[in-house]
C-alpha cells in the first residue's frame, strides 16, 4: 500500500486595491523584504543567485524563485528547496488577491503556528499598504 506523508499547511490572502503587477514586484524583489517582512528579513544581500537574510538571530541564505506569467514567488531554502514560502498573485476584480502558503513539519507547536501565521498576517497588510499606497500615487 502507497501512502504518502504531507506537512500541515497554512495558508493566509489578502485582498488588494492594486494590479496584480504591482504586487508581484514588490513581493518578489528580495532587497524590499525588510518593508514588509522585518520579522524575516532585517537586511538582504545579494550572494550569487541566491540572498543572504539577515533574520535579526542568523543568516539565511534563500533561493527567490519567481514566475511572472503565472504570478508566483517562492520564497525557498538554498539548501532544500522544499522549504520555504510559497506565494501567488491572482486576479481579484479590479484588484489582486495575495496567497502566502507554510508549511509545518510534524510536532510543530500549535502555539508556535499560531504565532508565526500571526506574522504571516502581518506581513500581508504592509504588503497591501506598500502596493496601495504606490497605486494611489500612481507608481503601479
Amino acid at each position: 500500500m502507497l501512502t504518502t506523508k504531507t506537512s500541515r499547511a497554512e495558508t493566509r490572502s489578502i485582498s488588494i486595491a492594486a494590479p496584480p503587477a504591482a504586487v508581484l514586484a514588490l513581493v518578489a524583489d528580495p532587497r524590499r523584504l525588510p518593508e514588509w517582512a522585518p520579522a524575516f528579513a532585517r537586511g538582504v544581500q545579494p550572494d550569487g543567485d541566491d540572498w543572504l537574510i539577515d533574520t535579526g538571530e542568523a543568516q539565511a541564505r534563500i533561493t527567490v524563485r519567481v514566475s511572472p506569467e503565472h504570478g508566483t514567488v517562492d520564497l525557498l531554502s538554498a539548501t532544500d528547496p522544499t522549504r520555504g514560502a510559497f506565494s501567488r498573485v491572482v486576479h481579484n476584480h479590479d484588484g489582486s488577491e495575495y496567497l502566502f502558503t507554510l508549511f509545518f513539519p510534524d510536532g510543530t507547536p500549535e502555539t508556535a503556528i499560531s504565532r508565526q501565521m500571526a506574522t504571516v498576517e502581518d506581513e500581508l497588510q504592509a504588503v497591501r499598504a506598500l502596493t496601495e499606497e504606490a497605486a494611489a500615487r500612481g507608481i503601479a
